[in-house]
């Protein structure tokens, strides 16, 4: 088994590890909705209700993609895309605006904002999936928890 390991390509081994996605929310049943579907998708994550380190803990753990809801205690969800896209070691990173914010206006604002993607409360599994699956780009196998529910 590890020879084996150790003869896979890199493209391989990138899609055969579990993507990391850091969540913020601070709504405990959004949480658990969030960290249900990321489950099912085969996705580790980290969730956070407080914002005020949500900059340490990209740092420190550089996950594959932030969901960061807008509306948060203390800093909102802008201040904190400011920081993340100030900071070499987290620019980088794909974030997705999830809020109750809904409009055109407020997702143009979003994307201007350096957001990659927005979704607006409350969605569907299945719209979160798309957009998870466009921005991890083959970092995750393709499973549906819609379809999870189904079973």
């Amino acid at each position: 088994m590890y020879l084996a390991n150790s003869f896979m390509s890199d493209e391989k081994k990138q899609a055969s590890q579990k993507p990391l996605i850091l969540v913020v929310e601070d709504h405990d049943d959004n949480l658990l909705l969030l960290s249900y579907a990321l489950d099912s998708l085969g996705c580790k994550f980290i969730c956070q209700t407080d914002s005020s380190n949500t900059l340490l803990v990209a740092k420190n753990y550089q996950p594959d993609l932030i969901l960061l809801d807008i509306l948060l205690p203390g800093l909102s969800g802008l201040d904190v895309m400011r920081s993340l896209k100030c900071e070499p070691l987290t620019w980088h990173i794909p974030v997705v605006a999830v809020t109750a914010l809904a409009g055109r206006d407020q997702e143009e604002r979003f994307l201007r904002a350096g957001f990659n993607d927005y979704i607006s409360k409350p969605y569907m599994l299945q719209d979160l999936e798309v957009i998870i699956y466009r921005l991890l780009q083959g970092k995750i196998a393709p499973c549906s928890a819609f379809e999870v529910c189904q079973e």
